[in-house]
């Protein structure tokens, strides 16, 4: 967007490193990562440059929550993402461990790092994942860090709670790593991708591609007794851990002790990389002592001779309560600062990233002076995300789930640019040859719907004329079957077309209840607005309050709210504007 724009990180060497899962996307997440490459975000593209496996998800459930996952090469994934970062032009890369957010008549206006060095800007974006008084856990030893090899930001985290930010404690952790030469894969479960790319961004065009798959094992009597055995051991229920865990992605631990009736958990093996021989073990996450941890590792069909190159672990850390911030990510008491990803209570690379271009992109307009931008309920799942985050907060680790999106059908992964290409292209984010292309796809896209309006097809069953529209809603036809109509449409124009015509009649009752939204959404609320409004309880007051919702929209969907509650607010913000007026 033409800021300038400097990046201060505690390791070069470590721009786009994973420290957890070698993959990108999922359900939900596959969704995030095709909205950020239609703001123009890098981490779709870089994704598919390094691209091992792609795999669809969700395939036996509707079309609207099919969603994409990649396998990546990690460590060539981290040299394109650096290598991407170091030819923007605008933007500066400087390793640094930061102390100390510089504030100035509650504005936010730099940042002084160890040595004492201080960085002027006019807008600031926290990004600080895990690190913010980072604890790593294996058994009962513990020891700083932001994540394994990698010192915390001790200081940071004590700055931001001087500045009166409320943080609280969450707990997450990452697998083991195996050596590869060390596992009999004959005893393993083959798990391939779709055999084929299915890209996240619109810039990926004939890459080169070589599928390596996955492997799957699975948990044994022997796992569930050792862990069983040996819980006093675990950081996680000696009580030595006070973080809340991830509630979606539990450590072995939680499994065994919370599904004892299960007598066998997954077990999924993932490569790391092409030219490496570590493989990432997914789903043997735990806190144990390393010397507990060999013999669980080796426990599992296909793993006895396993040589373990690195250990799992717990990691502990503070994170900022996200109902601080407003749904542009922008700290409300402190002007000019913005926070952004895990630090805010989320968990996963993809809902990271998601904030981190909304942060991005507010943190430039405030410079330029121009109006928000905050992506709606209804027309992203970043939206959703990130109103969920500031109107409801979280007292887990936050992730992103289809079943969120009351309006999912709106937000599938075939629709992404026609959702968000006009916003990306009025914020200068993506050029105008890329906007025109958008464009003369959706106009394709009519011209395909006109067309299956007016066309007509011989029912066999009923031995009669059909009209293509009514007849493609069964779920045994399918559009492109009817070459001579398809042949001069592009496939992502046939899929959007086919889907949007399947579920018309649910699409059209959800564009009725997104308008009754738009209403509420346009009602904004004041800042400083009373609260103390007769008929409204204590309880929701005070939520209204601590919240400070921007709009009835938001005010309706803080937990508790009531539709009389709402009904109160609109009278008075009525008569509140009318008394304005007046004078």
């Amino acid at each position: 967007m033409g800021m300038q724009t400097l990046l201060i990180t505690l390791n070069l060497d470590n721009i786009g490193h994973m420290p957890c899962a070698p993959a990108v996307g999922g359900v939900g997440k596959g969704h995030l990562v095709r909205e950020i490459d239609a703001l123009n975000g890098l981490i779709g593209y870089i994704t598919d440059l390094t691209a091992l496996q792609y795999k669809t998800l969700n395939t036996s459930k509707g079309l609207a929550v099919h969603s994409t996952r990649a396998q990546v090469d990690k460590h060539l994934y981290r040299v394109k993402m650096r290598q991407a970062l170091e030819e923007k032009q605008n933007l500066f890369i400087r390793q640094a461990l930061i102390t100390d957010i510089i504030v100035k008549n509650d504005e936010a206006v730099g940042l002084k790092d160890a040595f004492g060095f201080c960085f002027y800007g006019k807008t600031i974006v926290i990004t600080a994942g895990t690190f913010l008084s980072g604890l790593i856990h294996i058994g009962n030893k513990t020891f700083p860090a932001g994540r394994a090899g990698e010192f915390p930001a001790n200081a940071l985290s004590e700055s931001i709670k001087s500045l009166g930010l409320q943080t609280g404690r969450f707990k997450t952790g990452t697998g083991p790593r195996i050596k590869r030469s060390s596992i009999d894969f004959s005893k393993l479960e083959l798990r391939p991708g779709d055999g084929k790319p299915r890209y996240f961004s619109y810039r990926s065009k004939n890459l080169p591609y070589e599928e390596y798959p996955c492997y799957v094992t699975y948990t044994t009597k022997e796992t569930h007794s050792l862990i069983l055995e040996n819980l006093d051991k675990s950081a996680l229920y000696s009580g030595q851990i006070k973080g809340t865990p991830v509630r979606y992605c539990p450590s072995l631990e939680d499994k065994v002790v919370k599904f004892r009736d299960k007598e066998r958990h997954q077990v999924i093996l993932e490569p790391e990389g092409k030219d490496t021989d570590e493989i990432y073990v997914s789903g043997l996450g735990n806190s144990m002592p390393p010397e507990i941890q060999e013999k669980i590792f080796r426990s599992p069909k296909g793993l006895e001779n396993a040589v373990i190159l690195r250990p799992a672990y717990a990691i502990e850390y503070d994170y900022l309560l996200p109902h601080q911030l407003l749904p542009t990510l922008e700290t409300k008491d402190i002007k000019n600062l913005f926070f952004a990803g895990q630090v805010n209570g989320t968990t996963g690379y993809e809902e990271a990233a998601a904030q981190g271009i909304v942060a991005g992109i507010n943190a430039a307009l405030k410079v330029l002076d121009k109006p928000f931008f905050v992506p709606q309920r209804s027309e992203s799942y970043i939206g959703v995300m990130i109103d969920d985050l500031v109107t409801k907060g979280t007292d887990e680790p936050y992730r992103v789930f289809t079943s969120r999106a009351e309006y999912r059908l709106f937000l599938r992964e075939d629709n992404v640019y026609f959702r968000l290409s006009d916003k990306a292209y009025s914020l200068g984010l993506i050029p105008k040859e890329r906007y025109d292309q958008v464009c003369k796809l959706y106009e394709d896209a009519l011209k395909l719907k006109n067309i299956i309006h007016e066309y007509s097809v011989k029912d066999e069953e009923k031995n009669e004329s059909i009209n293509l529209e009514v007849y493609l809603r069964r779920s045994d036809v399918s559009l492109k079957q009817f070459e001579d109509i398809c042949k001069e449409f592009s496939p992502e124009v046939v899929d959007f077309v086919e889907i949007e015509t399947k579920y018309k009649g649910y699409l059209d009752r959800q564009k009725r209840e997104v308008e009754k939204l738009k209403n509420l959404e346009n009602i904004k609320i004041p800042y400083d607005f009373d609260y103390n409004i007769p008929g409204i309880s204590l309880e929701l007051r005070e939520k209204f309050q601590k919240i400070k919702p921007i709009n009835l929209g938001q005010a309706s969907r803080i937990p508790g709210s009531t539709p009389s509650a709402i009904a109160l607010l609109m009278i008075y913000l009525k008569k509140e504007s009318s008394v304005v007026e007046n004078k």
